[in-house]
């Protein structure tokens, strides 16, 4: 068995319709098809690809079998910096953009509205 890549993220919150909307207007990710679940949620995808599910629950997201998330932050890979950039300024999200050590990728450090971190890499010569 050989793990080949991350296949998407799945994130409770009980404010799931605002957290569509910031994953849909920031990211520019897009509601797409979800198997018929009995739980209420979305699934966004990223071109043909779901990469966010988000999952609706009453009352603290956190709380549940899992009662202590451990993650720190998830990353995406994106092309398109600069429009990236002036997309969080003019949204007023704050943001931390910084080189990823030696690799010759920059990350944009974000917070969701429930304070998830995801980073979103560039290529540095964008």
């Amino acid at each position: 068995m050989q793990i080949e890549r991350l296949d998407h993220v799945n994130l409770r919150t009980a404010r799931l319709d605002h957290m569509t909307a910031w994953y849909v207007d920031v990211l520019g990710l897009r509601n797409g098809h979800r198997p018929d679940f009995d739980v209420p949620g979305v699934w966004l995808y990223a071109g043909d690809t779901v990469v966010v599910h988000l999952v609706g629950v009453e009352g603290d997201p956190g709380a549940g079998s899992e009662t202590a998330l451990k993650m720190e932050h998830f990353a995406l890979t994106a092309r398109g910096a600069a429009t990236f950039e002036q997309r969080l300024t003019d949204r007023g999200e704050t943001f931390r953009k910084s080189p990823i050590g030696d690799t010759g990728m920059i990350a944009f450090n974000i917070w969701d509205p429930d304070g998830n971190h995801i980073h979103v890499d560039f290529a540095a010569e964008e």
